[in-house]
């Protein structure tokens, strides 16, 4: 089998998977507002900041793509951002799991988090305004809700930075 995945990895120059990368994770961003515009989802602070994460991971494999000498550094930089969105997106199911334990964001003193996300809210509220709560599951898909499915997306995107670490070329 790791024989096999290494031939697959080889097959590819490390741009191509980059690009691939980079494709994913906007789509996901893109996939979440289409949900909230068509389901008339509220996206919790939480929410919004997983959006953020993705784009973020999303630039860095844009610049990847871009600049593949630099690799390492794009591919530690987009594992310590999927690390942070998994724990983010782990919480947050938290929360959905013990809505009666958990503390509900954006009625408590707001946390670093919350704070970012109302700064980007009001400088570009069609993208990151945050108007619901996080121990809410809005939206299910196949038993997972939208931060099951995140949490399952950011161990993805660990898992391909960990294979593509090991790529030799450029």
């Amino acid at each position: 089998m790791y024989k096999l995945l290494r031939q697959c990895v080889l097959a590819y120059p490390k741009r191509a998977w980059f690009s691939a990368l980079s494709a994913g994770c906007f789509g996901v961003a893109f996939a979440g507002l289409q949900l909230q515009a068509m389901l008339s989802l509220s996206p919790c602070p939480y929410c919004i900041f997983q959006r953020l994460l993705y784009l973020s991971i999303g630039v860095l494999a844009l610049l990847g793509f871009l600049f593949p000498a630099a690799s390492l550094f794009w591919l530690l930089g987009i594992l310590l951002l999927s690390l942070g969105g998994l724990g983010i997106a782990l919480y947050q199911s938290w929360m959905q799991a013990y809505p009666d334990l958990a503390p509900a964001c954006g009625f408590s003193n707001p946390d670093l988090i919350e704070r970012l996300v109302d700064v980007l809210g009001m400088q570009w509220p069609s993208l990151f305004l945050a108007t619901g709560f996080c121990s809410s599951k809005e939206w299910v898909f196949l038993g997972l809700s939208m931060a099951n499915w995140s949490v399952l997306f950011f161990l993805g995107i660990i898992g391909y930075v960990l294979i593509l670490m090991r790529h030799p070329g450029k």
